[in-house]
């Protein structure tokens, strides 16, 4: 879990090429899920929705700052 944390404290800080390259290792829904985002924000939609499927997830409605922050404290637990 460490390293996917570390891959949204590195996006989060504009670093967008590092991050995916994190999550690109990892096949666990919460990686998957950490993907989908990323490739949303990257505004590859087709990518995101390939990735949120893989997570069990919709794509959301909200914006990307409150989906940062959903992954981010789900992490957390």
């Amino acid at each position: 879990m460490q390293n996917l944390i570390k891959a949204l404290e590195i996006d989060a800080k504009g670093d967008w090429d590092t991050a995916h390259r994190i999550v690109q290792q990892y096949n666990s829904p919460e990686a998957c899920w950490i993907h989908a985002y990323l490739h949303r924000k990257e505004g590859d939609l087709a990518n995101a929705g390939y990735w949120y499927s893989r997570a069990n997830k919709k794509i959301p409605s909200h914006s990307l700052e409150e989906e940062w922050k959903e992954i981010r404290e789900f992490l957390e637990i």
